[in-house]
């Protein structure tokens, strides 16, 4: 079974975070941030994993620390259902639009960690939630992880669509790389042995 939970806390969080990389999409996210709310809805979708989180966290500061610690649990959590990696595709990549925005990602499992940012989102927030957070959020999946993550902004004009599109394109781009290759089942995906 490929599915973990895992507990963090921190003077500024106390996360709770479920994960079955083989689920149908169901969730149930509290992260006292409703942007993140609604992109972890939308990542966990497109992605067909099955995510749950509960966080308490520092909010009356800013979101800064909620944020940036679920994605630094989130990438925990995809780090321990992968196990060893035994038989995963390792790599995935999407183009996805949205509307105006278009946005490619790319991942790699490899274990070296590397986030690729290379987007433009013109305003300072998306309701209450600080746009430059969405970087943050990946930059923490990327370390805990243990993954090379690309993202690309092709096109996009809307702050909202350009951060929602980055979202389905990586949950896509990961779905794909976590996805068991028949072919190569018993292997771990490397020349190397070891990932």
């Amino acid at each position: 079974m490929r599915q973990t939970e895992i507990t963090r806390e921190t003077r500024e969080t106390a996360i709770k975070l479920s994960l079955n990389l083989d689920g149908t999409g169901q969730n149930k996210i509290a992260s006292g941030c409703a942007f993140l709310d609604h992109m972890l809805t939308l990542f966990a979708s497109h992605g067909r994993f099955d995510l749950f989180v509960k966080c308490r966290g520092d909010t009356d500061v800013d979101y800064h620390h909620t944020v940036e610690d679920i994605g630094i649990v989130l990438g925990q959590a995809f780090n321990q259902a992968l196990g060893d990696k035994r038989g995963i595709t390792r790599y995935g990549h999407v183009i996805l639009p949205m509307d105006e925005a278009l946005i490619l990602t790319a991942i790699d499992f490899s274990g070296r960690v590397y986030l690729g940012w290379d987007m433009n989102i013109a305003a300072p927030k998306v309701g209450d939630f600080d746009t430059e957070l969405a970087q943050e959020f990946w930059l923490g999946f990327a370390r805990s992880s243990l993954s090379t993550i690309h993202f690309k902004q092709l096109a996009g004009t809307n702050s909202h669509h350009i951060i929602e599109c980055a979202f389905k394109s990586i949950a896509r781009s990961i779905s794909q790389a976590v996805r068991i290759n028949p072919e190569y089942v018993n292997e771990i995906p490397s020349t190397k042995g070891v990932l």
